[in-house]
């Protein structure tokens, strides 16, 4: 696998990851998060040309595609409940996997976080699939976020070094008791 930053050539590959993405969503509980235009070319456009989107490359084919960056989100400064740190952070937006590609969010997620060892990421309460992902990688649940563009609510997680090294030393122990 190769996750690397995204090209204009890849533009029309994405969006079609996007649009079966968002049927999927719709299908399965979540007809609301992306409804049926997000996210839009000019936005993936952006992401291209400053440099933040990524695809993961499975075999010279793109399985994947998401936003990843180290930036102050303003979409995080307020949260109902408390972020695990205030350390700088990298953050994850627009995860989609192509369809019968198995695993590669998760690879996608690991590899933001190994970039950074504070990741926060956000999704809808119905993106069930997302949140058992997000539960597996070890991501904290830490309260809840409204976007920028609405006053729609998003759930918000964060995955921190420090949380992980603890998580290990308690198993550790728990294994050593054993």
């Amino acid at each position: 696998m190769i996750i690397r930053k995204t090209t204009p050539t890849d533009l029309l590959v994405v969006l079609a990851i996007y649009a079966k993405a968002r049927e999927f969503m719709s299908e399965n509980g979540n007809p609301t998060q992306w409804k049926d235009y997000y996210p839009p070319a000019e936005m993936i456009e952006n992401d291209i040309a400053d440099r933040h989107g990524y695809v993961c490359e499975n075999e010279g084919e793109v399985v994947a595609v998401f936003y990843y960056n180290i930036e102050n989100d303003a979409t995080y400064e307020y949260i109902e409940g408390a972020w695990q740190n205030d350390a700088n952070y990298g953050v994850v937006h627009r995860i989609a996997v192509k369809q019968g590609s198995k695993g590669i969010g998760g690879v996608c997620l690991n590899w933001a976080f190994e970039q950074c060892g504070n990741l926060k990421i956000d999704t809808h309460e119905d993106n069930i699939p997302m949140r058992r992902l997000l539960d597996k990688l070890g991501f904290v649940y830490c309260g809840k976020i409204r976007v920028l563009e609405g006053t729609e609510e998003r759930i918000a997680f964060q995955k921190t070094r420090e949380e992980m090294k603890m998580k290990s030393k308690i198993q550790e122990s728990t294994t050593d008791r054993l």
